[in-house]
């Protein structure tokens, strides 16, 4: 029946449909049923087969506990006591069984942490959590610090490897004749240890070894001991008068050769002594002077006294020393201007300073040091001669010995005008200036380890 009513709903064949269509007829009442009973499921709900509670009715009324018309016997309930001395009996075996099987060390932590910690999300790249994010590079450990002598020989490295390396080449496979001495001579005066120190060397070298066979570690020992024998005597310590109260030092020196900063060094050392000291900005060109040794000053608490920029610096100097005895200074330093060696009016006024010094007090300067820069090679022997004519240096610094130093010239120095040498500085640091050492000094130029 309801292939029929399709057949009639929609049109088959090849015939065309007419332009305007005729409505439907009217469906009846058998023909809808037929529709609706073909379109209506198979399985309905009420034919489905209803299945059996697997909860009995007895047990549901009795889900939210004990019925009150029930007693004890009929539920089977086990009295409080008997449940409490059970669960002491389980608790009881429990430690027994982990103490007879001891845990792994850490174990329980690990567990107990495992559970404890957050579940990190996976972020997408770029990102990260505080968890995951790299830690912090740690700082790197402090360097070992160098002894002094480790830090001469590398002061003096420049000197000694190019020293060395050209008495081993000179002696190699090589007996010692003249003509080996005459090079070595040479060699010797090259490297700024002056003409005496050279003589002295091949003198012995010849005494002891001529026409033999000779190494380059035979010719540097022989340096090395000819070399103590010129700077013992003049390495001595600074002597204080502190019965003179103040004791004066007067730093002098070229431009550039470090005596402010050796003026502080020298305050360091003093003062940790106990001794109380003051310091004069006597370099009144240069305002950087002025405000440098303020800071020494300030962190060696030593007295600080300066002037203005460009005031006379034999002024300064009176001002300083009457200040000093004023307030029982046990040394005051006095800073001078750089100058050059060959400029006439700077010289002169350096001696109005150490004049105007000797009207306060007789023996004043006390002491008058010059600073030496170890780089400038053979014109630091003309400095000494001029400096020590005109302010009358009698002690010597030598600085600046880091590694690009000529301080062969220290010893030329030594043997030709006699001046003791109190200190020598391989560095800017406060702990880098020490007392002047013969043996250390010549072991290093001479490459030898001590």
């Amino acid at each position: 029946m309801a292939l029929g009513f399709i057949k009639k709903v929609f049109t088959f064949g090849k015939e065309k449909p007419a332009e305007t269509p005729a409505a439907p007829a009217e469906l009846t009442a058998e023909e809808k049923a037929a529709i609706y009973a073909e379109s209506e499921p198979k399985d309905r709900d009420e034919d489905l087969v209803v299945a059996k509670d697997p909860v009995l009715a007895e047990e549901m009324e009795t889900a939210g506990g004990p019925a009150d018309d029930l007693s004890p016997e009929d539920l089977s309930m086990v009295p409080l006591d008997l449940l409490e001395a059970e669960a002491e009996e389980d608790e009881a075996e429990a430690q027994a069984v982990t103490a007879d099987e001891p845990e792994a060390e850490g174990e329980s932590t690990a567990v107990s942490d495992s559970v404890s910690e957050p579940v990190v999300p996976v972020l997408p790249k770029g990102f990260a959590t505080a968890e995951t994010r790299a830690p912090e590079p740690e700082a790197p450990a402090p360097a070992e610090k160098l002894s002094w002598f480790q830090r001469l020989k590398a002061g003096l490295f420049r000197t000694s490897s190019q020293l060395t390396s050209q008495i081993t080449a000179l002696f190699t496979k090589r007996k010692l004749d003249d003509e080996t001495l005459e090079e070595l001579e040479d060699l010797l005066i090259q490297a700024d240890l002056g003409v005496e120190t050279a003589l002295r060397v091949t003198d012995t070298l010849a005494s002891e070894r001529y026409g033999k066979d000779v190494t380059g570690e035979d010719v540097t020992k022989i340096m090395a001991t000819e070399i103590v024998k010129v700077l013992k005597p003049v390495a001595k310590p600074l002597a204080l008068d502190l019965s003179h109260k103040p004791h004066v030092i007067l730093v002098v020196g070229v431009n550039g050769t470090g005596k402010t900063t050796t003026i502080g060094k020298l305050a360091a050392k003093l003062s940790g002594s106990g001794l109380k000291i003051m310091l004069a900005a006597g370099d009144t060109f240069r305002a950087a002077a002025i405000e440098q040794l303020k800071i020494w000053a300030d962190r060696t608490g030593s007295t600080f006294i300066g002037t203005k920029l460009g005031a006379d610096a034999a002024g300064l100097a009176y001002e300083a020393f009457e200040k000093a005895k004023a307030e029982k200074s046990d040394v005051l330093i006095i800073d001078t201007a750089g100058r050059l060696q060959n400029k006439t009016e700077l010289m002169a006024e350096l001696e109005k300073i150490v004049r105007v010094l000797g009207k306060l007090d007789p023996d004043a300067p006390h002491t008058v040091l010059q600073t030496l820069d170890a780089t400038t090679g053979q014109n630091a022997l003309q400095q000494v001669e001029i400096f020590r004519n005109v302010a009358g240096v009698n002690g010597l610094i030598m600085t600046k010995l880091d590694g690009t130093a000529r301080g062969g010239i220290l010893v030329a120095i030594a043997a030709k005008h006699k001046l003791p040498v109190y200190f020598i500085g391989v560095g800017e640091g406060i702990d880098d200036l020490e007392p002047f050492e013969a043996e250390d000094f010549a072991s290093a130029i001479a490459g030898i380890a001590r």
